[in-house]
């Protein structure tokens, strides 16, 4: 287990290339409602601030003064907390705000020698701030801006990065299209001499209720940049190494995240989701059958909501979402 938490924090090379991804952690969310419909929703229609990490145009003047926390614990040592207001701008923006908190767990740590130097415990703080507009009764575009500052034992970095995104709404047929490009940015402080790729994404979603029933389907594409994604796989010899699937569909289906919700009224919401990607990457960790999918609950009150989201991408470990939200403006 701590080899996979390592993996995902220090930086993996790029074949032929002097960068390397070091920043996925910016893509993990901060809503129990994405994290239950896999873990990367752009066109989920609700009045959550907490969406506005997925796609900056799903925050809007809907929202009254609204704070919300979110707090994950992930895989068995990583504790994630969060904290992020909004609220609507006159009749057409909205605006946010937000800081979150990644903690990894302790870690001991060696020099070249194995000699021990001691524990350590890697985070990252990431600040952001959003701003969105309508352009027509159907079209909204927004923009995030976000700093992220790691520190991983002696080593530390910064970067800066923006999300651009436009949802499309038909509210008569309950349709959400959206598209967004994701992590535009770079690294201005590096961990060392190599220097650290922020994972740039383009990224399709589509969210919509079947017929006169209360569920509705969604679709989520990323990882649109390129087609092969590589994932850790084991050798006989026990050394991990990097492949890439071979066959058109299995390449396919790692860029696809389905959902289904039930949604009786607005109050309350049941969702079930699957990522094929997170099952065949946690292949080389002892996947179970139930890695790759994900499920999520959420209620509202008045001025009040609550929702949780559970996965369990290995066999050995789960991961647990938490959010709660209060709009202020609602209780005045």
């Amino acid at each position: 287990m701590t080899a996979l938490v390592v993996s995902l924090l220090m930086p993996t090379a790029v074949p032929a290339q002097n960068t390397s991804d070091a920043y996925g952690f910016l893509d993990i969310p901060t809503s129990s409602h994405v994290f239950g419909l896999g873990g990367n929703n752009i066109a989920i229609i609700d009045d959550d601030v907490t969406l506005a990490d997925q796609n900056p145009a799903l925050v809007g003047p809907e929202l009254d003064k609204q704070v919300a926390v979110n707090y994950m614990y992930y895989m068995s040592s990583g504790n994630f907390a969060g904290v992020r207001f909004g609220t609507g701008a006159g009749e057409n923006s909205g605006w946010a705000v937000g800081l979150r908190y990644l903690n990894y767990g302790k870690f001991d740590g060696y020099d070249e020698f194995g000699t021990p130097t001691g524990s350590f415990t890697p985070s990252d703080l990431v600040v952001e701030g959003t701003y969105s507009r309508d352009i027509s009764s159907r079209w909204r575009g927004g923009v995030n801006l976000k700093m992220a500052y790691s520190s991983y034992e002696d080593y530390t970095a910064f970067a800066i990065a923006a999300d651009i995104g436009v949802n499309y709404y038909d509210e008569e047929r309950d349709l959400s299209f959206s598209a967004v490009l994701k992590n535009m940015g770079g690294q201005a402080k590096r961990f060392h001499d190599r220097y650290a790729r922020v994972p740039f994404d383009i990224q399709l979603g589509y969210m919509q209720t079947i017929g006169a029933s209360p569920f509705q389907i969604s679709v989520t594409a990323n990882n649109l940049t390129r087609w092969n994604i590589p994932y850790y796989a084991y050798k006989e010899d026990g050394q991990e190494v990097l492949e890439e699937k071979k066959g058109f569909i299995q390449n396919f289906f790692r860029h696809l995240i389905f959902g289904l919700q039930w949604q009786p009224s607005e109050k309350f919401y049941a969702c079930v989701a699957y990522n094929y990607k997170t099952h065949s990457d946690m292949s080389a960790y002892k996947s179970s059958f139930l890695s790759g999918f994900s499920l999520g609950l959420g209620f509202r009150t008045r001025g009040f909501s609550i929702g949780a989201a559970y996965a369990m991408p290995h066999k050995a470990a789960s991961s647990l979402m938490v959010n709660l939200s209060c709009s202020i403006g609602e209780l005045l």
